[in-house]
């Protein structure tokens, strides 16, 4: 039976490994949210987000998983006569159509393989229907370990589709891959701390284009909890709209000042370091499951070429050494397995794990 009072060291697509440094923030005295304690440790913590993302406009702290910005995004800027262009290549860029869905709006899909790209020329092809609003996408796709080349596609809607709004799930993408908002152009994306930020969860980051607040004034019933136009009444205060997850946003701050140390250039290579030392492995003993030429800089889906029992394996690790990956997500579980390598895991703990599977596998 698992002791949960003895986490494993995690390596699965996130929650990621967690250091004790930063589980010491979360373990500090708490703030009244409501005090001018909490707009300081608030608004210093936006400002560094917007030097990390290399944007001017806003973003918002929502204590809630990402998922909740899927809806937000879409309760707030699409209106219910208006349709939108879903792109899906894997399990998490389809969950845009379901919450697209839920929400009562209409929209079309542009679906391709798990395992392949959305292109520039895809999304072109679609726009130029003239129907189209808004598009989603996904920055990273974590089921399948794929990036989508996200500033080609960005500079093809600049130039052609300039009044489309941009919805961008970046989940395991936000830190670990560049992402220059205001250069992009993208109107809402958005990320989960459990990821490549290496915070426990329970905190979402969301950036929000001026255009999309805008936008979001001529939109009926937009709910409460996620209404973008509360949310900046409360930014501007350096607050939230409703209590925030205060020990969260204290790691957040310290996870922001050690980026910014670092540089974020610095930051991308170090994950592209990694990805690359995976990768190298999986090309030794087993094959990626995506077109390498776009593969990920912060985890990894390896095609089981070689049949081993997933579960099996990902079981005597855990047992033998207190560290667990991924498995295969969805229909690809057994048929894949993940490894992440984001946040602050390092080189050193990946060798240590790549080794471990060695071990196992024979």
């Amino acid at each position: 039976m698992t002791d949960w009072k003895n986490p494993p060291r995690l390596f699965i697509p996130g929650p990621v490994k967690v250091n004790e440094d930063v589980l010491q923030q979360l373990a500090r005295p708490t703030l009244g949210h409501r005090g001018k304690e909490y707009s300081q440790l608030h608004g210093e913590t936006v400002d560094m987000l917007k030097k990390v993302f290399f944007t001017e406009q806003n973003v918002f702290l929502s204590t809630s998983s990402a998922s909740g910005i899927w809806e937000a995004a879409i309760r707030n800027c699409v209106g219910l006569d208006e349709k939108v262009l879903c792109t899906m290549c894997g399990a998490f860029s389809d969950k845009w159509a379901d919450v697209i869905r839920s929400c009562g709006r209409e929209l079309d899909e542009l679906k391709v393989e798990w395992g392949q790209a959305i292109t520039a020329d895809m999304i072109d092809e679609k726009l130029s229907s003239g129907e189209y609003s808004a598009v989603t996408l996904v920055y990273n796709e974590t089921s399948t370990g794929l990036t989508n080349r996200v500033y080609e596609i960005s500079e093809m809607m600049k130039e052609k589709y300039p009044e489309v709004l941009v919805f961008v799930d970046s989940v395991s993408a936000m830190v670990g891959l560049p992402l220059h908002f205001d250069k992009l152009a993208w109107d809402v994306t958005f990320a989960s701390v459990q990821k490549a930020f290496a915070i426990p969860p329970g905190l979402a980051v969301a950036l929000v284009s001026d255009r999309a607040l805008a936008k979001g004034k001529e939109i009926p019933n937009r709910g409460y909890y996620f209404d973008f136009q509360l949310w900046a009444k409360s930014a501007a205060k350096s607050q939230t709209l409703a209590t925030p997850n205060v020990p969260h946003i204290m790691a957040l701050h310290y996870q922001c000042e050690k980026l910014l140390s670092e540089g974020m250039e610095n930051v991308w290579a170090r994950h592209k370091k990694m990805a690359e030392f995976v990768r190298l492995w999986v090309g030794e003993k087993f094959a990626l499951f995506c077109d390498e030429h776009y593969a990920s800089d912060t985890l990894t889906t390896v095609k089981n070429t070689r049949g081993i029992n997933v579960a099996e394996t990902i079981k005597a690790i855990q047992e033998k050494h207190n560290t667990i990956f991924g498995n295969g997500y969805g229909k690809l579980k057994e048929k894949t397995f993940r490894i992440a390598h984001m946040g602050d895991i390092t080189l050193d703990d990946l060798k240590e794990l790549l080794g471990w599977i060695d071990e196992e596998i024979g």
